[in-house]
């Protein structure tokens, strides 16, 4: 089952090397906002040592972290996206998501430390 691409979508973008806990939490507090996410995996793997995995491996550890909300997300793979630009009023929005402390703290980076990666 996969999402309906007329129904308004809410978007992640990010790296997740790896999806962790935090990035879970914040999917939930997106498909609060439209019922459905698109997930964009920046293209980012064997730029430096912060992104080790690459697209595929990405994408499975995100599907098995989520795979309770089937139907309610995509993944994709863009370009090493790093500004996101508009000019006038386009009918979307951009919005932080504030999560709690503890969730904000997780660190990737210190994940991989973990993981001797």
């Amino acid at each position: 089952m996969t999402i309906n691409w007329k129904k308004p979508t809410a978007s992640m973008l990010g790296r997740y090397q790896p999806f962790h806990d935090g990035h879970k939490a914040l999917f939930k507090e997106i498909l609060k906002r439209t019922g459905q996410v698109i997930i964009m995996i920046r293209d980012t793997s064997g730029t430096d040592d912060s992104n080790p995995f690459n697209f595929n491996t990405v994408k499975k550890n995100i599907e098995n972290n989520l795979k309770e909300y089937e139907g309610k997300f995509e993944v994709i793979k863009v370009p090493n996206i790093t500004n996101v630009c508009y000019g006038r009023g386009v009918g979307w929005k951009v919005e932080q998501i504030e999560l709690s402390k503890e969730i904000e703290e997780i660190s990737a980076t210190k994940i991989r430390k973990k993981m001797k990666i």
